[in-house]
């Protein structure tokens, strides 16, 4: 009699087995397609520059990794928007202000950044950006960047302030002045779309 029931209890436990194994998969719905983020373009490569000066003195730089670009601000706090000048542009090397020493930067390409305010306060002369001449921006990490490469400090000469900054090739940028600071931009590609 046990026999019989074991018997008849794996019969059905095959059958349910066998009908599961039968029964047609149904499928999830498909996910949605990830929306691609679509870039601002327009930028361009050329030059770019703002006349205007400001006795506020640089406090910082500082970076930061977005999905279209790679950022540098340069904090100038107390500087209204339009007391910001700035010339941005491409070069074939940094050359420091003054003494015309060449500060190497690493890259494709190199950004020379001038911002026309100091990195020391004009009544001490003391600094007040803890930055030397040629050599990495303090703080600055571009581990994980898509566009950066390296970025260095070339001097604050007669109240301009001069950075390097390395990037992965000639790829177009835009600077924008807000109150208290300067942004440039750099973008991942020429195309528009983040990859």
């Amino acid at each position: 009699m046990i026999q019989s029931r074991t018997i008849c209890a794996t019969v059905v436990l095959l059958g349910a087995t066998l009908a599961t194994a039968a029964a047609p998969a149904v499928a999830a719905p498909p996910a949605p397609p990830a929306a691609a983020t679509a870039c601002p373009t327009g930028w361009g490569s050329g030059d770019k520059a703002a006349g205007a000066a400001t006795a506020e003195s640089v406090r910082n730089v500082r970076t930061g990794r977005h999905d279209c670009y790679d950022r540098m601000v340069v904090d100038v706090p107390g500087a209204a928007r339009g007391d910001l000048g700035y010339s941005v542009r491409y070069v074939d090397r940094l050359h420091q202000d003054g003494s015309g020493r060449h500060i190497p930067v690493s890259g494709g390409a190199v950004l020379e950044v001038r911002v026309t305010a100091p990195a020391y306060d004009p009544g001490t002369g003391a600094a007040t950006y803890p930055a030397r001449a040629g050599r990495p921006l303090p703080g600055v990490d571009l581990t994980g960047y898509r566009t950066f490469r390296d970025a260095r400090f070339a001097g604050s000469f007669e109240g301009d302030t001069q950075l390097g900054l390395g990037v992965r090739g000639r790829l177009p940028f835009r600077v924008q002045q807000l109150d208290g600071r300067l942004v440039i931009d750099v973008a991942h590609t020429w195309s528009g779309a983040a990859r």
